[in-house]
């Protein structure tokens, strides 16, 4: 539990609230291959060559699930691989522990500003995140910074503090009753702990799905969840590596490893804030286990995945003018 692990299509409204206005197959599966890249429309096609190119030469066993958009919202598959087979979910699943905590805010259980205690003993010394960082304990944050720090640098404490307010067991119950029974945290003795537990590769990408369609949490909760994983320090190894700073806004995604696992998953939103491509990839078993940078195999091959699948769901006309476009994210000098 003290790694990264984690998550969050819609309707045009939706988009401008958040925008702002089988089994363990290997990549070189053949028949995984010819079923994304044979038989879809244009997008989807160019979608599945990607992924699987950049897959087979990472090598070890992949997993995934991407689809494209329709332009009636529906999900177009590009990429069925493993698709419903049980994996670690590490970081990823932290969106679906937000996910919890959020549904009980918005329930009226919780408030963003309430606080949560940061005691010695519940720091997780290692791993990631700015908690370990303090060395000032105890201290105290709110139930809404906890959450940003989760989604964002990854915080393994957070995991803990969000753990006080919604326990192992209920944020269980919270996904099952969403639809999401296989997307489960593991309970330890500890009520108040647990580990990141596992997911499948649909069952995030629909929850993905489901979160920018609005189904899934309030407005507000929507967009407080879309605005952290979209952030400019969220995750920027993987899928956002080789983007400019105003292209990785439009890139909500979240990242997990441990061990040798490496996984990511997110989604794409079009210049005028529509979602594009849902994708939740899972991979393990490359080269370098113990290297957790940008030049590990598989997160190289997100990389290069990433800036390709951007070009190919930007919609005709719209790169030179992204290119040309003030971010919305400004540096500050402080002051």
């Amino acid at each position: 539990m003290n790694r990264r692990t984690a998550l969050g299509f819609g309707t045009a409204a939706t988009a401008g609230l958040v925008f702002g206005t089988g089994s363990g197959a290997s990549a070189a599966n053949t028949s995984d291959r010819g079923a994304a890249t044979d038989t879809l429309g244009p997008a989807e096609h160019r979608v599945g060559k990607i992924y699987y190119r950049a897959s087979t030469e990472a090598g070890g066993t992949w997993r995934a699930r991407i689809s494209v958009n329709a332009p009636d919202g529906s999900a177009l598959p590009a990429v069925e691989q493993g698709a419903d087979d049980q994996v670690e979910a590490y970081s990823v699943n932290k969106v679906a522990v937000a996910v919890a905590v959020l549904d009980k805010v918005d329930r009226g259980l919780l408030q963003l500003n309430q606080t949560v205690e940061v005691s010695a003993a519940i720091v997780i010394p290692d791993g990631d995140g700015i908690f370990r960082l303090d060395g000032a304990y105890p201290s105290t944050v709110t139930i809404g910074h906890a959450l940003a720090a989760l989604l964002t640098v990854s915080d393994d404490t957070s995991v803990r503090l969000c753990g006080l307010v919604c326990p192992a067991l209920e944020i269980n119950q919270i996904l099952v009753a969403k639809g999401f029974p296989n997307t489960q945290v593991e309970p330890v003795a500890n009520p108040n702990r647990f580990f990141l537990g596992t997911t499948t590769p649909r069952e995030t990408h629909d929850l993905l799905r489901a979160l920018v369609a609005g189904t899934l949490l309030s407005p507000a909760s929507t967009a407080f969840l879309l605005a952290a994983l979209r952030s400019p320090i969220a995750y920027p190894d993987g899928i956002r590596h080789d983007m400019s700073s105003a292209d990785r806004e439009r890139v909500a995604t979240k990242a997990g490893w441990f061990n040798g696992g490496r996984n990511e998953a997110g989604i794409m939103f079009g210049t005028d804030g529509t979602p594009r491509l849902t994708y939740a990839i899972f991979a393990d078993g490359q080269a370098d286990p113990d290297n957790f940078g940008p030049t590990h195999p598989a997160t190289h091959a997100r990389a290069v995945m990433g800036r390709r699948f951007l070009e190919t769901v930007t919609e005709p006309g719209a790169a030179a003018a992204t290119s040309r476009a003030r971010s919305a994210y400004r540096p500050s000098n402080g002051g």
